[in-house]
């Protein structure tokens, strides 16, 4: 057991902003403490100690000789540390990614990390002695206590580790020096990230407002933009090298100690998900390369004028596309009424998100990049945080987002333990939620032009949801590969970089000189390897469902809300089962690609 802070970052355009659109909304973080000095904070942080010391000396050695109850009682007793973990760590990172450069926060963030970590170590046992006891010894437990029976899927995770468990003397190590080991190195990406500086046009940005001219109307800024980006991530190429070869190495290490069968079954085994079904759901996309990015992007350079796409061209606006940005009022709106559409318990639950202070919206220097929903702990609620821009994109993303939010708000019934969702059904509402947004705003299209750019902006989203993705994830299996037979070049990772790229985006694009270094500021690569192929599963899974939706299924909204409380109780088949779906079945991933592939065919049909 160890409490760890993890934001998964999307990979998206996500921008800020300021007074230009509109009361950009601001976290209140009091709900979890009122400052670093709140004595809720001290009372807890000093409860933590005595609690990890008492759950130690109470059931360290002796889990196997617990009856039903008596185990009942130690897994609710482990439950409210980590609530109360969760707690202090979701203050502390939330605070942190607020601004990032802050040395304060940081050493804040830091601080809290380490009491937490030293307080934990104590506790490692617990998972290392249930995987001890006896299967039937377990399933007679369950048998007696209906209360215990309920936590059954955790004890199923923690059992799947069985084969990859060490000693309890190296888990303690591996426990206590990961925050000089990924920690650190997590850290050390993410203040290198935030601190760096582009110059476009004599102006000095961070790497958010740059990213954002990759969406700009006119060309050259775009083209100057990439060209900004690549020479600063050159500059800066030997470090973030240094990061990946390090936390590689230090996971093919850890995999090795761990009988772990590849890079990726970790990966897996969290998100409960079978290693054949996302290779399915890997293959089915890259064979689907032809008829997704490589047609569409063909179709753009059409509208574009130009005989072959360059880099900066690839999230470029349609010509017909209007400049005017969307104010927050505006987006909030679209998103709320979509979410109300589909069902007004949906709007209701959204609803605190926009007047408690539950989401932070604007652009701020030090801010975090990027845009996420952080559940916190059970017994407060979420935060989603954003940089909002104005562009049609950051309205998709607030969204995501705010999917995210209602996800897991809804899970929460389920407990700390219960709720967490497995990365590859985490992001179901949130991409259902664009797709609610995005059929909203279809319907309101009042020209064939509108409609164009609405489905052609939807099918970028979903080429970067699913194509990008999978060719991330391409990426991260060949550098991991690579790294297990040496030390890698920034030279080396950026040849694999670009062999993934030139694959999935197709014969229409040239890449221009820089280009090969923009591996290094995805934070995903870093923060949680082999994430991104959750987005591919997720937004497949979600075209399925929808599918399923319009087809006019009578009880689906109540089924559908049952599948978000089910939070992390159930596996992605129980959950997909009474929508009669299988995620096991390769035709579910072509379905769901179909989506995509439907939406060009009439995309081109208007060029006709």
């Amino acid at each position: 057991m160890g409490i760890t802070l993890s934001f998964p970052v999307r990979d998206a355009n996500a921008g800020g902003g300021d007074g230009e659109f509109g009361n950009l909304p601001e976290w209140d973080l009091s709900d979890l403490y009122a400052g670093e000095d709140a004595p809720e904070l001290i009372a807890d942080i000093e409860w933590l100690e005595t609690a990890c010391a008492d759950f130690a000396a109470t059931y360290e050695g002796k889990l196997a000789d617990l009856d039903a109850a008596g185990l009942l009682e130690c897994v609710i007793a482990d439950e409210k540390i980590s609530m109360v973990a969760g707690r202090v760590m979701s203050f502390a990172g939330l605070s942190y990614y607020q601004n990032t450069v802050d040395a304060e926060r940081a050493q804040f963030m830091s601080n809290m990390q380490e009491k937490i970590t030293v307080m934990t170590t104590p506790l490692v046992f617990f998972s290392l002695e249930i995987n001890r006891i006896d299967d039937d010894v377990l399933a007679s437990h369950f048998a007696e206590n209906a209360d215990l029976a309920r936590y059954k899927p955790i004890f199923d995770r923690m059992r799947a580790m069985k084969p990859h468990q060490l000693s309890d003397e190296l888990e303690k190590f591996i426990h206590d020096q990961s925050q000089v080991g990924s920690a650190a190195w997590n850290r050390l990406f993410d203040e290198t990230i935030a601190g760096l500086m582009f110059t476009i046009d004599g102006t000095e940005l961070n790497i958010e407002a740059t990213l954002n001219f990759m969406t700009d109307q006119d060309r050259a800024k775009r083209e100057a933009a990439v060209h900004e980006l690549a020479r600063v991530f050159g500059q800066n190429i030997k470090t973030f090298a240094r990061v990946h070869n390090t936390l590689a190495k230090e996971k093919a290490i850890e995999d090795a100690w761990r009988k772990m069968p590849s890079a990726q079954a970790g990966r897996h085994l969290s998100n409960h998900v079978e290693p054949e079904v996302v290779e399915a759901l890997r293959n089915a996309v890259v064979a689907a390369y032809p008829k997704l990015s490589h047609r569409y992007y063909a179709l753009k350079a059409k509208w574009l004028g130009l005989d072959k796409m360059q880099v900066w061209d690839r999230n470029a606006p349609l010509p017909m596309e209007s400049t005017k940005t969307v104010s927050w009022d505006d987006a909030r709106d679209v998103v709320m009424a979509a979410y109300g559409d589909f069902d007004p318990e949906m709007a209701k639950i959204a609803e605190p998100f926009f007047t408690d202070g539950w989401i932070d919206a604007g652009v701020k220097p030090g801010k975090a990049p990027g845009a996420f929903a952080h559940p916190t702990v059970t017994n407060v609620h979420p935060y989603v945080m954003l940089n909002y821009l104005g562009k049609p994109r950051d309205v998709m993303t607030l969204a995501h987002e705010l999917g995210h939010g209602v996800h897991q708000v809804l899970a929460a019934e389920q407990g700390e333990l219960l709720a967490s969702t497995p990365l590859t059904l985490a992001e179901t509402a949130s991409v259902f939620g664009e797709m609610l947004t995005f059929r909203k705003m279809l319907e309101g299209a009042e020209t064939q032009e509108e409609r164009k750019i609405l489905l052609a902006g939807k099918v970028e989203d979903m080429i970067n949801t699913v194509v990008r993705q999978i060719a991330f994830y391409d990426f991260e299996c060949k550098l991991h590969a690579a790294r297990a037979e040496g030390e890698l070049t920034p030279e080396d990772i950026n040849d694999l970089w670009m062999s993934v790229q030139a694959e999935s985006l197709g014969p229409v694009f040239e890449f221009a000189e820089g280009y090969e270094t923009f591996w290094a500021y995805i934070p995903h690569f870093v923060h949680s390897p082999f994430y991104v192929y959750a987005y591919a599963f997720g937004d497949g899974l979600v075209n399925a469902l929808y599918a399923v939706f319009e087809e006019g299924d009578a009880d689906f909204q109540a089924k559908y809300f049952d599948m978000l409380r089910a939070g992390g109780s159930k596996h992605h088949s129980e959950l997909l089962a009474p929508f009669g779906l299988d995620a096991s079945d390769p035709k579910f991933w072509d379905k769901g690609l179909s989506m995509i592939s439907g939406m060009i065919d009439e995309l081109e049909a208007m060029e006709a």
